[in-house]
């Protein structure tokens, strides 16, 4: 089977689907690998990179599409991509599924057989295959190295001659996988770290980090299938917004990544609350792409709200797009290593399949994707 990489033309994209790494298991294991030119120039990978790991490098998408079989992509194709895949091609990218109807109807129309990456289940047996996670681990990383830079003190505590220095305090609000490796990376840098989840069951995890769990009793909770925590009613919202009020005031960073899969962010933080910060305190909205947690936050942009600044990042896993792609590429392979043939170089996609059944979004002209807004 051929498998083809691609290369980003969403603006600000540096990642790459597919590294020199991964292409050489993919060739050990018998695949023909081919990738579009300059495909990891952003990320730090040279072309002739690829090809001594065994990649052809085309120069251009349409000569590296013609004979694909496998394609694998960071982002979801624009129309012009999507006409030119071969009918019955397996696509493997971030496909937004649940937002981008259309585009899933477009590639059905086509005969691609789609593997929506975010559809992955965060189960034992997909760990090594589960993109999700491994972007938001960097993100959360990325996100408390920018409020970092734009804070104006430092973060650990310092006893110097000319006094001491306190240190910041930093509030996570949400502890999923981004959330635990923000609290992570604000820990190292010796910040005073509190936390906030609707999960119980994650305060263990917050507090083995050396971060202080902020309790507020909103009653049943519970998370997806997925792993994201499950969507509030307007009374819980309430609870967690006066619960999580003195903490935001009292902070001089706060880091929200709180997200429900298949729909728009909740608003968590309103205006009110973030004029209560000291000026040159810094918000980091993670989830600004899908709504925004925070009131104000707009997407790529800094907004001074009363001195205090709110970021509302774009990208942050190209951000690190060397790390990125490493973790995204390994992803793949994995997936693809399998659902391989043990005898030749071909997957087997069994729709019955635990995983296959939960991320194969279309075969055959038709839809598989079903509502899924609880799964």
């Amino acid at each position: 089977m051929h498998v083809v990489a691609t290369k980003e033309t969403w603006e600000g994209e540096k990642r790459a689907a597919l590294i020199p790494a991964s292409i050489e298991k993919l060739v050990a294991d018998g695949f023909e690998v081919s990738v579009e030119s300059t495909i990891g120039t952003a990320a730090g990978f040279r072309d002739s990179e690829y090809e001594q790991a065994g990649a052809t490098v085309l120069p251009d998408r349409t000569s590296a599409l013609d004979r694909a079989n496998i394609v694998l992509a960071v982002r979801r194709p624009d129309e012009d991509t999507i006409t030119q895949f071969p009918a019955d091609c397996l696509l493997m990218s971030l496909l937004d599924p649940f937002k981008e109807p259309e585009l899933i109807k477009r590639l059905a129309e086509q005969r691609v057989s789609a593997i929506s990456l975010e559809m992955i289940p965060r189960s034992t047996i997909a760990q090594k295959m589960d993109v999700l996670s491994s972007q938001a681990s960097l993100a959360g990383y990325a996100a408390m190295v920018l409020a970092c830079y734009n804070l104006n003190q430092i973060f650990p505590m310092m006893m110097t001659p000319a006094g001491t220095l306190s240190p910041a305090r930093v509030f996570v609000i949400g502890a999923g996988v981004a959330g635990l490796q923000a609290i992570a990376t604000a820990q190292r840098l010796g910040a005073r770290v509190e936390a906030f989840d609707t999960r119980p069951v994650v305060k263990e995890e917050v507090q083995s980090l050396g971060a202080k769990f902020l309790d507020i009793d909103l009653g049943d909770t519970g998370q997806t299938e997925q792993g994201y925590a499950k969507e509030l009613t307007a009374e819980q919202l309430e609870i967690q917004r006066r619960g999580m009020a003195d903490a935001i005031a009292r902070s001089d960073i706060v880091v929200t990544t709180a997200q429900v899969f298949g729909r728009s962010a909740p608003r968590i933080v309103s205006r009110d609350m973030i004029e209560s910060m000291r000026p040159r305190s810094v918000v980091v909205d993670m989830a600004v792409d899908s709504g925004g947690n925070v009131e104000g936050s707009e997407l790529g942009k800094t907004i001074d709200i009363n001195g205090v600044q709110l970021i509302g990042p774009r990208n942050l896993p190209s951000t690190v797009a060397t790390h990125a792609s490493q973790m995204l590429s390994s992803n793949l392979y994995e997936f693809i290593k399998h659902f391989k043939n043990d005898d030749e170089p071909i997957l087997n996609l069994d729709p019955s399949d635990p995983i296959i059944e939960r991320c194969l979004v279309t075969q055959g002209g038709k839809v598989l994707l079903d509502n899924g807004s609880d799964s």
